[in-house]
């Protein structure tokens, strides 16, 4: 049986009182991987942000992880980030701190305060992502794949049910890419978590195949397929 965890009907998605996307249809299932792809400007960054309620949806429906968007108030978004992992291009690592630092300071905002079980989740997040013994660096220290995977273990502190990465093969060369695209891969089989992706490379779509939603002219298609240029 499917359980959805992004389901979006007859949704218009604002910028400001731009109207960057129109009459979205969507539903994306637990434990599913999908990309969503589409030129710059087409509005890839504006349906993440309304995914994890950094901007308001005025007009049409949409449930992520139990959460419906139409009633979340700023007071819920907290709550509603707690059940969303999200991988950004940049990694937005602190730098004046070492990793499990960095990763305590997210659990710690989130609500954690038990500092045995704190530790105890660091240490299976940064196994997952194979950088058990990094605990102590510091991300200047770090190659840019090991950030990444630093980001993508800091996703996970929650134990999401839905992880939203944006661009996160943006910065790598083609090796670490393919390295954060197994991990990515695995971490969606394995723990069943739901895993949205947006992405320019297209050559890692064509490597790692899965569904395609595209950004296009205001809207969204679905099972879309890419035409390289």
């Amino acid at each position: 049986m499917s359980e959805p965890i992004i389901q979006i009907s007859h949704a218009n998605i604002y910028q400001g009182n731009n109207l960057i996307l129109q009459d979205v249809n969507l539903t994306i299932n637990k434990g599913e991987f999908v990309y969503l792809v589409g030129k710059t400007g087409t509005g890839k960054s504006s349906l993440l942000k309304t995914l994890y309620g950094e901007l308001p949806l005025t007009e049409g429906d949409a449930t992520v992880a139990g959460f419906d968007l139409r009633q979340l108030g700023w007071k819920k978004v907290p709550y509603l980030r707690r059940n969303l992992g999200v991988v950004f291009q940049d990694f937005q690592l602190l730098t004046d701190r070492n990793v499990t630092d960095n990763l305590r300071f997210v659990l710690r905002a989130t609500g954690w305060t038990d500092l045995k079980l704190m530790d105890e989740k660091i240490q299976d997040v940064l196994d997952k992502v194979g950088l058990k013994a990094k605990g102590f660096k510091f991300p200047f220290e770090l190659s840019g794949g090991e950030q990444q995977r630093v980001d993508i273990a800091r996703a996970l502190l929650n134990s999401p049910k839905l992880i939203l990465a944006d661009e996160p093969t943006g910065n790598l060369d083609p090796e670490t890419s393919d390295e954060i695209m197994n991990l990515l891969f695995h971490i969606s089989r394995d723990f069943n978590t739901t895993i949205l992706m947006a992405t320019h490379d297209y050559i890692v779509v064509q490597k790692f195949p899965a569904r395609l939603i595209r950004t296009e002219k205001g809207a969204v298609i679905d099972n879309a397929t890419i035409t390289i240029e």
